[in-house]
């Protein structure tokens, strides 16, 4: 069994659209290797939206204007990268995230996020049930568990559990009078020695992973027939 209190964190900055999916792919794939779960926090070279794996291309492209869209790893519906806070959660194979049920680690990375919230007097709540509107789309209304300020969805997140290990996928829309993106990304890690008793470490993202990173952007991420296959 991986040692749970042990974690890495990295902020990869802005990157485009292929690269971002490209590197949540490789952190999965290559977790075991690292041994420890890895916050990643990113952003964004420009606009543009994720969406599901499963969801269709067509369907997708009548429903936002935003481009490029690219295909996540994961699961569930439509995201606009244009304002939001974006990260990623990458858990090996033996660790307690990866044994956890798929509704549990959903909503147990939500209530992370609204611990970090509450350090920073940013009082939300988790949703208690589901609200449907808009098919396929991730920030109209809301999933249980889902991470609500005044009533309104403000965080989402999709998950892809395999032997490799588990991939959580998160999008934060900030609302009005949110704290800097930098405070609340210390907040995670300062909830996350409290309430899980992590030792954090500074992750360096090593040239090979960067390339392997890289090149699944060019090869697939970027690729029409990837982004269109459905």
């Amino acid at each position: 069994m991986i040692k749970m209190n042990s974690w890495l964190f990295i902020d990869s900055g802005k990157n485009d659209a292929a690269y971002n999916m490209a590197l949540d792919e490789t952190l999965l794939d290559t977790a075991a290797e690292l041994g420890a779960p890895v916050l990643r926090f990113y952003g964004w070279t420009q606009p543009a939206a994720s969406f599901g794996y499963f969801q269709r291309y067509a369907e997708v492209a009548r429903t936002t204007l935003l481009r490029p869209l690219v295909r996540r790893p994961t699961g569930g519906g439509i995201v606009p990268h244009d304002v939001d806070w974006t990260y990623s959660f990458v858990v090996p194979p033996g660790h307690e995230w990866h044994q956890l049920k798929a509704e549990e680690s959903y909503r147990r990375i939500h209530d992370w996020i609204r611990m970090a919230f509450d350090r920073l007097k940013l009082p939300t709540e988790l949703a208690p049930a589901a609200k449907k509107s808009a098919p396929g789309q991730c920030f109209v209304g809301h999933e249980r568990f889902d991470l609500l300020w005044h009533g309104k969805k403000i965080a989402g997140a999709a998950q892809r559990r395999n032997q490799l290990g588990l991939l959580i996928q998160g999008s934060i829309q900030p609302p009005p009078g949110a704290p800097e993106r930098d405070d609340f990304h210390q907040a995670m890690r300062e909830t996350a020695v409290e309430r899980y008793q992590v030792t954090w470490k500074e992750m360096v993202l090593h040239r090979t992973s960067d390339a392997r990173a890289h090149e699944l952007a060019r090869q697939k991420y970027s690729q029409i027939d990837y982004n269109q296959k459905r």
